[in-house]
């Protein structure tokens, strides 16, 4: 009896936990855009921005080059395409303290992404294992340290943006996103939710990372390169939060 009775309140705590999200309308408003002002995806609208900072980290990693995005003939380049997705996705305004630096700030941050530990460009929301959650804490952690750690305190909105625009592995822990997914900060527990959330609906999220790619900059058409599952998450949970209100 006892037995039973603690089985159905660990059942009805997991309920609870569970997200339930209209996945394909939350991808559709973010693809379509909405009535007000944002135009949905588009190769010369906000949201691309991520494309083409993905695009350009992602080049290096395929050719196996990601030591060369701090080289002489790079780190500026590097810092300007992580620069202008930031500011485009709205890490420099407001009381930002990245609003007061140069694009030459973020050259201890590529330097720190190209010296960490290579496994993180190959982690998806379909592989959160605990050792590689403990790598993307890592990483976090390291991107917090390269922007200034304790006297400057990046947020988690701005480490995870930064996380999602370079390897693509995690969600932008942002304020809309948070409040559709019900995480706080960017913790073991709040990423195994999302694993959660990704073993929950695996099928779909797979479709759509299969069939949603990234726009080349220079032809404004699609590319070869596709979103993670990770990515994929990041448009659902945005879109839920925005749905909240």
């Amino acid at each position: 009896m006892v037995a039973n009775i603690l089985v159905n309140n660990i059942n009805n705590m997991k309920s609870k936990n569970k997200i339930n999200i209209d996945i394909e309308k939350n991808l559709k408003i973010f693809k379509d855009g909405d009535a007000i002002k944002n135009k949905g995806m588009d190769p010369n609208e906000r949201y691309a921005s991520f494309d083409y900072c993905f695009n350009y980290f992602q080049t290096f990693k395929e050719n196996n080059k990601i030591e060369e995005l701090a080289s002489k003939n790079n780190l500026q380049q590097s810092c300007l395409q992580l620069g202008f997705y930031l500011a485009s996705w709205g890490m420099l305004r407001g009381s930002s303290f990245l609003l007061e630096k140069s694009v030459r700030y973020y050259a201890t941050l590529i330097k720190g992404i190209v010296g960490f530990d290579k496994k993180i460009w190959d982690i998806d929301a379909d592989s959160y294992s605990d050792e590689n959650i403990e790598l993307l804490l890592l990483c976090k952690n390291m991107i917090y340290e390269a922007l200034g750690g304790k006297e400057k305190d990046p947020s988690d909105i701005l480490t995870t943006k930064i996380m999602l625009g370079v390897f693509g592995n995690i969600p932008a822990f942002d304020s809309y996103f948070k409040k559709g997914f019900r995480v706080h900060y960017c913790k073991e527990n709040q990423l195994k939710k999302i694993a959660e959330f990704y073993k929950d609906n695996k099928g779909i999220i797979n479709m759509h990372s299969k069939r949603i790619h990234t726009f080349d900059f220079l032809s404004g058409k699609e590319t070869k390169r596709k979103y993670t599952k990770a990515k994929i998450i990041d448009m659902i949970g945005f879109i839920e939060g925005q749905n909240i209100g």
